[in-house]
């Protein structure tokens, strides 16, 4: 009989399989936006719009198809799951590489968005196998996944795209295949039958109903809202940090690619190192609390930085934020049970999935504002500052009144 029990190997197991998926979004991260630029003949005005429109199209289909695989994970497990998405995921990085238009690559990107369950699932299959008390440190080494793909992944895309920039995604698309046959032969299951929901119920699964499951427990609704106002924020970075440094400092790919390691670094650093001292330490609410001040100040660099050390100078405030998601995200799950894990983490992605349709076209738009009018851009930076202060404020408020305590 397969075992459950939590185990360290199930955790190395599921940190390879998100390590491989972000490794291959991270390399196509420094080329997607210069790749649509060309399309557009070099009109960056226009295609910081259509940088948008690919944001939202991906978190469209995130909105839709994340409660679904969350509740698909509770009724048949994580591990098949994470398989498809896999398989899902390589067959869409081919369409962006073969496409011979913008349209092509749209349709690409739109299929991408639904397959992409990944990581949502392996922050559930976290759930399944690590005691309350743990999670949030566990959160955080999972979190250490970015760094290690943004190390890794735009080195790579930067390095490749100055080549060709179709080669990333050939690279992306191996990348997810790879995935996909690790997890096949390695991947063992995390959550066992006698804790899978009876039954896969529709209503559970779609938007509203996600909603709906968060808004049963005042508690988990006010956390969940300060989760979507930092994820909102969130959103300029993937969106614009590419078309805004190239615009505003002239940086090359493999500057961008470069530049991106940075924050994958410092990222892997706060999230593989810091997040479990510094909760263990001080708790979950004050690194909540700090992370997201770090994060305000990180976002104020990026919008005032006129030159391009100072822009990089900021990078490390940025990564310093990395401490409010794990401690947020482990106070959410503490409000739901074992067979829920899933139908939360496919929530919280559906709220992803919405940030990330408000976001790109609010930030991408804000840009090109900017750059038409002949101003000095940075204004998106700055919303993406106040949107964190605004999680800050309920998260300090929610701890005064003990509504982050768990009926």
């Amino acid at each position: 009989m397969q075992s459950y029990k939590p185990g360290k190997a199930a955790f190395i197991f599921i940190f390879i399989t998100a390590a491989l998926d972000v490794v291959a979004l991270g390399i196509i991260v420094p080329v997607l936006p210069k790749l649509i630029v060309s399309f557009r003949d070099g009109d960056f005005s226009a295609a910081s719009r259509w940088v948008g429109y690919f944001g939202i199209a991906w978190a469209m289909m995130q909105f839709m198809f994340q409660p679904v695989l969350g509740a698909l994970s509770d009724r048949f497990g994580r591990r098949p799951v994470v398989l498809l998405s896999n398989v899902g995921l390589g067959v869409d990085y081919l369409v962006m590489a073969l496409a011979p238009s913008l349209t092509w690559l749209f349709i690409g990107r739109l299929a991408s968005g639904a397959a992409a369950a990944s990581f949502s699932t392996a922050q559930a299959y976290i759930a399944d196998i690590t005691p309350p008390e743990k999670r949030a440190a566990k959160f955080g080494l999972l979190g250490a996944v970015f760094g290690v793909g943004f190390v890794l992944g735009p080195a790579i895309g930067g390095w490749l795209g100055e080549i060709d920039l179709r080669l990333p995604f050939w690279g992306a698309a191996a990348f997810s295949f790879a995935n996909a046959v690790y997890g096949f032969f390695v991947l063992p299951e995390s959550l066992a039958p006698e804790n899978r929901t009876p039954k896969f119920v529709w209503r559970s699964a779609n938007v509203l109903g996600s909603l709906k499951f968060i808004s049963r427990e005042p508690g988990l609704a006010l956390i969940v809202s300060a989760i979507f106002l930092s994820l909102l924020a969130h959103e300029s970075l993937p969106c614009l940090f590419v078309i805004y440094t190239d615009f505003r400092y002239h940086w090359t790919p493999t500057e961008t690619g470069l530049a991106l390691a940075a924050v994958g670094v410092t990222q892997t650093i706060v999230a593989g190192g810091l997040v479990r001292q510094t909760v263990k330490r001080f708790g979950e609410t004050p690194s909540a609390v700090a992370g997201l001040l770090f994060g305000v100040a990180g976002f104020v660099g990026f919008a005032v930085a006129p030159v391009g050390w100072a822009f990089i100078a900021s990078i490390p405030l940025i990564a310093l934020w990395g401490l409010a998601a794990p401690a947020m995200q482990s106070m959410a799950t503490r409000f739901v049970g074992v067979s829920e894990q899933g139908t939360l983490q496919g929530a919280v992605s559906s709220l992803r999935g919405v940030s990330g349709m408000i976001g790109p076209i609010t930030f991408t738009q804000l840009l090109a504002f900017e750059i038409a009018s002949g101003k000095q851009p940075g204004l998106a930076y700055g919303l993406s500052a106040l949107l964190l202060s605004m999680s800050f404020l309920v998260v300090v408020a929610l701890a005064r009144r003990g509504a982050l305590k768990p009926a």
